[in-house]
């Protein structure tokens, strides 16, 4: 997780809901641009139970059920809904045609209460889902609901992150709100790697211990040409357990962690195996908080296989903390706008009192 320091916390005056809200990740990134929560709903009772003792803030539960005038007033509405096909009729009933999807449910939040911003996430499939069809509703339901959307697929393995994840992130400007909408996704580049945010001998590591353990491929880190070694910023297979499906593939440690995930099988399951320290094992609930960017007084979930479940289900908050820079420069950048069209408007209505005034004098 980035530390944003005081004077960059342009979202003080912005109130935000936190939907799908799983463990919090973008409630840290948007509150460490100053931003403040005023309502989340979370369906999964262990995960809103871990959100409220790290975030001190109780989910609502099952977002259908709770009606769209139930929730305060906000300025960024958030989250990282589920993938789903879309019934369409065909006829472009706008969000209706969203109706029995949770998607249904952001739209109906945004028509009512209109955010400024919107900021949304899901899986990289998510572009090609239904041939491209789930995509393209959401875009034009937003669009119809009078909003500027913009999207794109990163993954967190370019910032600063050593996970390769890639997810589509979706923001969108309600063009009631900014008039002058300059908009682009960042690309930091940042390199990094797993052995940077191990644990030295962490009790809670499932080690691996078979005899069908295969170790391939020795893996021999390069230099440049000031003697630092070259990270190559992704996954590096060495090796692999009985027939190397997934969940039985064996990466090094000097490259980044497979993408962690909720479920999947094998006996890495979840996160990943990585040969550390001569030892086959999984990585351990810090280390998965670690590459997906929590901070490090964040409270875990006492189960092991929960923690990794709900880090599996999680956002990598350095990547929101990117993209909510370049938000953030997209409202400076129309707020300078407004102030220039408003000393433009107080200098033309002085001229105009002053013209007036010497044409009373004349006529006197």
């Amino acid at each position: 997780m980035l530390k944003i320091e005081n004077h960059n916390k342009t979202l003080k005056e912005f109130n935000f809901i936190d939907l799908f809200a799983g463990i919090g990740g973008f409630h840290y990134a948007l509150e460490s641009f100053g931003a403040k929560c005023v309502f989340a709903s979370e369906i999964d009772e262990k995960a809103s139970k871990v959100y409220e003792l790290n975030h001190h803030i109780k989910p609502k539960g099952d977002i259908t059920k709770i009606k769209e005038k139930e929730i305060p007033k906000h300025d960024i509405l958030c989250g990282g809904f589920p993938c789903q096909a879309f019934s369409i009729s065909g006829k472009q009933k706008g969000f209706e045609d969203t109706r029995g999807t949770l998607f249904f449910d952001i739209a109906r939040i945004v028509d009512y209460h209109r955010p400024k911003i919107l900021f949304l996430e899901n899986v990289k499939n998510f572009v090609r889902h239904d041939n491209g069809n789930t995509l393209k509703t959401v875009i034009e339901t937003l669009e119809s609901l009078n909003y500027e959307v913009f999207y794109k697929v990163l993954n967190t393995s370019g910032f600063g992150l050593p996970q390769n994840r890639e997810r589509i992130y979706i923001v969108g400007f309600n063009k009631n709100e900014f008039e002058d909408i300059k908009f682009s996704f960042p690309n930091p580049n940042l390199f990094s790697s797993l052995e940077e945010i191990l644990e030295s001998t962490p009790y809670n590591a499932k080690i691996i211990e078979r005899e069908d353990i295969s170790i391939y491929k020795e893996y021999k880190p390069t230099k440049n040409l000031f003697n630092e070694i070259d990270l190559p910023n992704k996954p590096i297979q060495i090796g692999k357990v009985n027939k190397g499906g997934q969940g039985e593939r064996i990466y090094h440690p000097s490259g980044h962690a497979i993408t962690l995930s909720a479920y999947g099988g094998g006996v890495g399951s979840k996160t990943g195996l990585y040969k550390i320290n001569g030892v086959i094992r999984k990585l351990s609930p810090r280390e998965c908080a670690r590459i997906q960017g929590f901070p490090e007084n964040f409270i875990l979930p006492k189960s092991t296989t929960e923690a990794q479940k709900q880090f599996g289900n999680s956002v990598s908050i350095n990547t929101l903390q990117f993209i909510l820079k370049e938000i953030s420069n997209t409202i400076l950048h129309n707020d300078r706008k407004s102030r220039v069209r408003l000393t433009d408007s107080q200098e033309w209505i002085q001229e105009r009192e002053g013209y007036s005034s010497k044409i009373q004098q004349l006529a006197n």
